[in-house]
This record gives C-alpha cells, structure tokens and sequence, in this order.
C-alpha cells in the first residue's frame, strides 16, 4: 500500500473545517457543513466510482500496526473539541447577527458531532488500549452520549438484528419512532448491562465505579461548566448541537440494519451467530472516507476487531442503493424510504434472513 494513502482519510475533517467557516463567515456559509455532507456528497456519490476491492490479508495485517492511520484517527479529539469549543465561543460572544445564523452553526456543528465525533468515538470504543478507550469517551461527552461506550460494544454488538437490539430497525418502523425507541432503549440496556457487571462482580450499585455514574457526573458537570462559563444561549447552542449529533448517529443506525433480522435457534434457544449479511454494505467512496469505512459495516459487525482501514467487502453483505448521505437524506422522507428498501429486502436471496413483519421469537 502506499504510504501516503492513511492521509485521504482527512477527508473526514472536510465537515469540520465547513463547520468552522461556516461560524466565522457567517451567514448562509453557517450551513456550509449541511450543505457540503448531504448537498454535494450524495450527488459526487451517484457518479463516482463505489470499488468493491479488498487489501489483500497480507496487507490488512501490517495496516493494522500503521501509526500514520492511528494518527489521523487521534486527530478527532482535538479537531472536534476546538469545533465545539468554538460554537461555544461564538454563541457566548454573540458573533451571530441573527437566529437564522445560529441554527445553522448548531447544525453544522451538530454534523460534525455525528459524522466526526461519534463515528471516531465508535472505531476507538473497539480497541483494546486504555488510551483509545479514553479518547472514545471524551468524544462521546461532544455529543452527551457517554453511555454509547457501553451500550454498542456490550449490548448491540452482541443482540444486533434481533427484536433485543433497540437500534436495529424493523421493517415498516418509521424513523421518528425509532428514534425514541433507539435513543431511550440504548439507556436502559447500558444500565442494565452495567447491573449485570455488577452483579456478577458483587460491586454494590453505586460509587464512582459504575461507568454510568461517571459518565452521567462527567456530562451534568460539562453542560454546568458551559452555562456557568458561557451563559445559557451557549449551553443550550451547545445541547442542540449535541443532540444533532447523536440523532445522526441513531438515523445511520436506521439505515444499517433496517429489516434484516438473524434466525433463533429454537433448539439451541439463541440466535445465529452474527455474519456479513446482518448488516447493510456500502462501497460508495465519500461515505467510507467520511466515516472512517463505517459504511463497510457488514465486515465490521462480523469481525469487531478489525481495524477500520482493513475492513473487507462481502459478495453476500446486502447492498444499499446508494451511499451513507443520500440514505440518510432517504430516511427522512418514511414513504420514499419504504418504498426503495423493501424493493432491496424483497431481492435479498432467500437464504438471508428478513423482517417481513412475521413474529419473531425473542431470547432471554
């Protein structure tokens, strides 16, 4: 591989940097990040290339070590705090001449909140170093969705296609009620999930030991700092924003699953063991430099180890119709929604698993 190739994955700070013009521009550049990751993107994505080759194992193998990637990976942290930081900063300053500018700069920060901080957050929250864990976390507080880190990597990695998952998508499940469903299931499972660590290592539940204590004192003290320091406006620009973020994040995992479901052994009384079609692919190639190969999900929910520059295309991982901005812009709109994607379930081969609105069993 070539040396210099980690460095197009920069390509994701493109909607940060939007962001930060569009603040300090102003105007109609506040949505300068809006308009760039679902204005041009989808429509670059339609007539560019979406190649579907894999690095030879040989090669995924050495990327894996390659620090230039790890480097461009660790850049989130800062770039994506000094975009909040300077939401912040402007709200609290009041360099914005109107409302029509402020919601532009929280929606574009918001952009960055999701496409940047959270979807860095999530390829960190997958390694084993204590340092990455820390860096996952601390992206995680940009977008006040701490309990993320508990919840994607111990409960949907394990329940993900199944009625257990809240953030697998029935079929026939509009976005907006799923968004409820998503957003207020991953809280309870991440408490529950901690519960049960607790239970099983005898910990009473309570102290600073919890992960969601923590967490929850971390965000309350984040969000009492920002008002304090910043005033209101700021903290409430700043929640806003935040909030965008972690919506996006819950629209992709819409997008992701939505329909496909793993069978229940009712003999073994568990499901399947998770494989490249429980997911849906995307080769399309803005979407995978934005998202740090997010969009190649069918490799990445099979192998979770797996580093986000040597994730693999699959000839059997269904395929959506587009690439991750237009599909999310597609989401929005249920009817449209409906009609593209039950047209892509319904030529799923037969022997991939769907949700054709039948009852499906639910494991303890």
């Amino acid at each position: 591989m070539h040396t210099l190739k980690p460095l197009i994955y920069l390509f994701g700070y493109s909607v940060p940097l939007a962001a930060a013009v569009g603040i300090y521009l102003g105007g109609v550049y506040s949505y300068a990040a809006v308009l760039l990751a679902f204005g041009l993107f989808p429509v670059l994505e339609f007539v560019l290339p979406a190649p579907r080759e894999n690095a030879a194992e040989s090669a995924a193998a050495s990327l894996s070590g390659r620090r230039l990637f790890n480097a461009v990976l660790y850049l989130a942290v800062p770039v994506q705090y000094a975009i909040v930081g300077y939401l912040v900063y402007a709200v609290a300053q009041g360099l914005h001449a109107n409302l029509f500018e402020l919601v532009g700069w929280i929606l574009s920060v918001g952009v960055s909140c999701g496409m940047l901080g959270i979807n860095a957050a999530h390829e960190l929250g997958h390694r084993t170093k204590k340092h990455e864990k820390r860096m996952s976390q601390a992206l995680l507080l940009t977008s006040l969705y701490m309990h993320f880190f508990i919840e994607h990597n111990r409960g949907h990695h394990r329940h993900v296609a199944t009625p257990l998952d809240p953030a697998s998508a029935r079929r026939g499940e509009w976005l907006f009620p799923f968004w409820w469903r998503s957003v207020s299931g991953s809280f309870v499972s991440a408490c529950q999930i901690e519960a049960k660590r607790l239970r099983n290592s005898g910990l009473k539940p309570y102290g600073l030991k919890i992960q969601m204590w923590r967490f929850t004192l971390i965000q309350r003290g984040a969000l009492t700092a920002i008002g304090v320091v910043a005033g209101p406006l700021a903290l409430l620009a700043f929640a806003l924003a935040a909030t965008v973020g972690f919506l996006l994040l819950e629209t992709i995992n819409y997008v992701e699953h939505y329909g496909l479901r793993r069978e229940f052994d009712s003999v073994k009384q568990r499901y399947e063991k998770v494989q490249p079609h429980h997911s849906w692919n995307s080769n399309h190639l803005l979407g995978r430099l934005l998202l740090f190969e997010l969009p190649r999900h069918s490799d990445h929910h099979a192998f979770a180890d797996r580093q986000y520059q040597a994730l693999r295309y699959f000839e059997r991982s269904p395929q959506l119709p587009a690439g991750y901005p237009a599909m999310v812009l597609l989401s929005l709109v249920p009817p449209l929604w409906f009609y593209v994607m039950h047209r892509e379930i319904d030529r799923l081969p037969a022997n991939i698993s769907v949700d054709r609105g039948e009852e499906i069993a639910i494991a303890a």
